[in-house]
């Protein structure tokens, strides 16, 4: 067994990996993992045979020993670790599903554990949307443990990655499904994958999966989510590793950067309710006359089809369309004199623009004029729906978009168009996520600047509420210069509302030259560091500025170098160099305005300081003292060296570069969010193309069906025409029969009989003929000798001959005796008393009677044969209801017979 160990160990992994014992392939798992372990880098030979080959780990996850799979999984688990991402996206495909039928739901729970880790592992090393992918499908399983154990793995992977790493709307989509399912485990993780989701979206996610579930599940639901409430936003707890390389390369400890990043992560994660939703087709919703209720002259009409409108409209998020002619005729509702009208025409805007979002900015110059031109109603609730609306209409544009217009109805006329318009800049500049440009920034403040002018209380503090926010945005420093020449109580007041302002957006250029400047010369990048530190701490920087910008007055070169866009990057560097000696510049930090005045008289050394950045004062003076006096010039330059127009043109264009990187990695979030949303697409019409080919087996199968019963019905109608068409044929042979019959038995014209019989008559007076009668009996047969009825029978005989004549339709048995055994009897011309009379008789008028004058009684012999003809009319129409028709095709015999009683009948 030693020697069989040693030769088991001495093969390749690979191929342990695969062995038969499950002893030697638990031992390569357990060295797989130690190699693992010790490899330098994700590029070490170790693990190119199961990158050449990942389905090894198939195996390996769905290992049928146990104790072997425990050891094949945590194997993975270390492969993932220190493989990176290429082993990450290599084994992908082949290993989820093994690892949530086989690990997840395993007995062990070290094999459950290791199993949960490998799947965060793929999550970390790439990103959710695949693996998220690969785990819904096990949801329709039909082992509930495994749906329960899915489920739990879902709960972990938000838990540690939360909602905006991991999107959760293909798992909002599926969850309703858990809930309705019959096991009580499955329906107890969908509640904690339920609470989990709730803990980072709020009530955002209640659209996507609240309508499905029960009455008593909502109510439950609710009562977790009243727990929740009061607890905190969740932080992510497990990073990826790009988001780990990302701190790898963020600056040291102690940089204001690093702490604005944990500013940023900070902040809540806010999830809409239009980031989870699916867009909606409305435009079939909308009612096909509304242009013209819209049109009508009646006020009732034009507000019933503006209320029709916002009920189609009322939805988390439009499918984009032609909404070109509703949101013209919702601007031309604006101008309404209706104020019931235009107060529901702009609630028809405000869900519009917050349902298309983006779509929306190509309507916004046709609709955003009207609505600030009706803000002069003076009633709060047309007031107020009307700056919903424009506040919607903001969220779907930008600042940039709609500050042009919003700054032209600032000088309206109207005091409260003025006022609303105030308003809506200052909501504006409040939720904008950008901060304006320094060209925008001049024109809000110019703006603001005339309200502060204004004779209307509201509009004075409008004005300062607006500058104290652009303040808030941009920072003291940069709107310093804008506030020079006002005066200390509307300064205050700007201040006042600069320190009680809560803004989103933050002036982005601002903290990022550091980062560029720190390489070039380390000694000169600490000071900067410190400096900027101070100016987003304390506002002693600004006035220092103030300070310098006086002495570049007698140099008109350096005048127009501050003007352009190089000027707002040179000043911080200037105010560097007088660091250790501005002290008594810092020294007043509140008081900006009164400090620079005093600069120019105070500050002699920075004039000869600018002077060596351009070679020229210095070098003369130089000359004239002694060498020790030349020593600092050389100190000085080095350190505006950096600070020359080159370096600002190269920190202008890695500036733009960085902008370019942001934009460049947000579109590629925005692909990644659109590819997982592909994705769940794809899946969702995959699930829509199974239902559609079931439906189309089922409805296959059904025709088929129903083409083998039309075929049946078909050979079964052939089969009844066929038997229609045989009776119809005997039935005009029976009539023939008849014809003759009739033809035969009719009464001579003359008192002599016809040469060939013998007429006998019975001592009852019935006319017997026994020559050619008997013989055309014997001749045609049984069917004929039923034809040849007697007309003249009595009324007891018709009875007998009725009961016999039912009984004889099933069956030729019951048969008069003298149509089964006698024939001849009939031709035998006996007319005695005894002898059994004929089945067919013609009973006639005697000749004796004829001659006696005996013509009353054939009369009556006549109207009794009519009679009976009638009787038997009425049993044969009885024996039609009563019998159905395949009785007759059963018997065909007695068929004939009854068809050729109906045509003795009719005849």
């Amino acid at each position: 067994m030693a020697e069989q160990e040693e030769d088991f160990s001495s093969l390749p992994l690979p191929d342990r990996f695969q062995h038969k014992i499950w002893k030697v392939r638990k031992a390569a798992y357990e060295d797989a993992a130690k190699q693992f372990a010790i490899t330098p880098d994700e590029h070490d030979p170790a693990f190119r045979p199961f990158l050449q080959d990942p389905g090894l780990w198939k195996g390996a996850a769905a290992d049928s020993n146990v104790a072997a799979q425990q050891e094949g999984i945590a194997a993975l688990c270390a492969f993932l670790k220190f493989g990176g991402r290429e082993g990450c996206t290599r084994t992908r495909s082949h290993t989820i599903t093994p690892l949530v039928e086989k690990g997840l739901s395993s007995t062990r729970a070290a094999t459950k554990q290791s199993a949960l880790e490998a799947i965060l592992l793929y999550i970390e090393l790439d990103t959710a949307a695949p693996v998220i992918e690969d785990l819904l499908p096990a949801l329709s399983h039909k082992q509930p443990k495994i749906i329960a154990a899915t489920l739990a793995a879902l709960t972990a992977i938000i838990h540690n990655y939360g909602c905006k790493t991991a999107d959760p709307k293909p798992i909002l989509k599926v969850l309703p499904k858990p809930f309705g399912h019959a096991d009580k485990n499955v329906r107890a993780e969908a509640t904690n994958l339920a609470v989990e989701l709730y803990r980072w979206l709020r009530e955002a996610m209640k659209p996507m999966f609240w309508g499905d579930l029960k009455s008593t599940q909502q109510t439950e639901m609710e009562s977790h989510f009243e727990k929740i409430k009061a607890e905190p936003m969740p932080k992510q707890e497990r990073l990826l590793r790009s988001q780990q390389a990302a701190l790898d390369r963020a600056p040291p400890p102690g940089a204001g950067a690093v702490e604005e990043e944990e500013d940023l992560e900070a902040e809540p994660i806010e999830v809409d309710v239009f980031d989870l939703a699916e867009p909606q087709d409305v435009l079939s919703k909308v009612p096909a006359d509304f242009h013209e209720q819209l049109a009508s002259s009646k006020w009732k009409e034009r507000k019933d089809a503006l209320e029709a409108l916002f009920v189609a409209l009322n939805v988390p998020r439009i499918k984009d369309g032609d909404f070109n002619e509703i949101v013209r005729g919702l601007a031309k509702s604006m101008k309404d004199a209706n104020v019931a009208v235009v107060t529901q025409a702009a609630q028809c805007i405000e869900v519009l623009a917050k349902g298309l979002r983006k779509p929306f900015t190509k309507h916004r110059s046709v609709i955003m004029g009207p609505i600030m031109e009706r803000l002069k109603e003076k009633k709060a609730s047309v007031s107020d729906a009307l700056g919903l609306a424009l506040d919607q209409v903001f969220l779907a544009t930008s600042l940039t978009e709609c500050l042009e217009e919003t700054l032209g109805f600032l000088k309206h006329k109207n005091p409260a168009v003025k006022e609303g318009t105030m308003k809506f800049l200052i909501r504006s500049l409040k939720t904008t996520r950008e901060a304006p440009s320094k060209t925008e920034v001049a024109s809000i403040v110019e703006s603001a600047k005339k309200l502060l002018s204004e004779s209307h209380e509201v509009l004075r503090s409008g004005g300062a509420e607006i500058l104290g926010t652009v303040m808030k945005i941009m920072g003291e420093r940069t709107m310093g210069p804008h506030l020079e020449g006002l005066d200390e109580i509307r300064k205050t007041k700007i201040k006042e509302f600069f320190e009680a302002a809560e803004v989103k957006a933050k002036d982005k250029p601002k903290p990022k030259p550091p980062p560029a400047a720190a390489p070039k010369a380390a000694p000169a990048a600490a000071p900067r560091k410190v400096v900027k530190k101070t100016a987003t701490k304390k506002p002693a920087p600004p006035p220092s500025q103030y300070a310098q910008q006086p002495p570049l007055a007698p140099q008109p070169t350096a005048r127009s170098i501050p003007g352009s866009k190089l000027g707002g990057l040179k000043a911080p560097l200037k105010r560097a160099l007088p660091g250790p000696g501005g002290a008594a510049s810092t020294a007043s930090p509140a008081r900006r305005p009164i400090a620079r005045p005093e600069t120019p008289e105070e500050e002699a050394p920075p004039p000869p300081r600018l002077g060596v950045g351009g070679r020229g004062g210095l070098a003369g003076r130089s000359l004239a003292k002694a060498p020790t006096m030349a020593a600092p010039p050389p100190a000085s330059p080095v350190s505006p060296t950096p600070n020359s127009g080159m370096t600002a043109v190269e920190r202008a264009e890695l500036e733009e570069l960085r902008l370019d990187k942001d934009r460049l990695l947000r579109q590629a979030d925005e692909h990644r969010q659109e590819r997982s949303r592909f994705n769940s697409e794809v899946q969702e019409l995959k699930n829509q193309n199974a239902q559609l080919i079931e439906d189309h087996t089922r409805d296959v199968l059904s025709i088929k069906a129903k083409e083998t019963q039309l075929v049946r019905a078909r050979s079964d109608c052939e089969a009844a025409e066929a038997m229609c068409g045989q009776l119809r044929r005997e039935m005009e042979r029976l009539k023939r029969a008849l014809t003759t019959a009739e033809r035969v038995n009719s009464p001579p014209t003359t008192s002599l009989p016809s040469p060939g019989r013998e007429p006998s008559v019975d001592e009852s007076g019935i006319y017997r003929d026994t020559g050619m009668y008997s013989g055309a009996q014997e001749t045609r047969g049984y069917g004929n000798a039923r034809a040849r009825m007697s007309y003249t029978s009595t009324l007891s005989e018709e009875k007998e001959n009725t009961g016999d004549g039912l009984a004889g339709q099933y069956g030729r048995t019951k048969l008069s005796p003298e149509l089964r055994n006698g024939r001849t009897s009939a031709a035998s011309g006996s007319g005695g008393r005894n002898s059994p009379a004929p089945p067919y008789t013609s009973r006639v008028p005697s000749n004796d009677s004829a001659r006696d004058g005996g013509n009353g009684q054939g009369v009556e012999s006549w109207k009794r044969a009519a009679e009976v003809t009638s009787a038997l009319k009425a049993k044969i129409e009885q024996m039609k209801v009563c019998f159905p028709s395949h009785v007759f095709q059963i018997l065909p015999t007695d068929t004939t017979s009854l068809q050729a009683r109906q045509g003795l009948s009719r005849q």
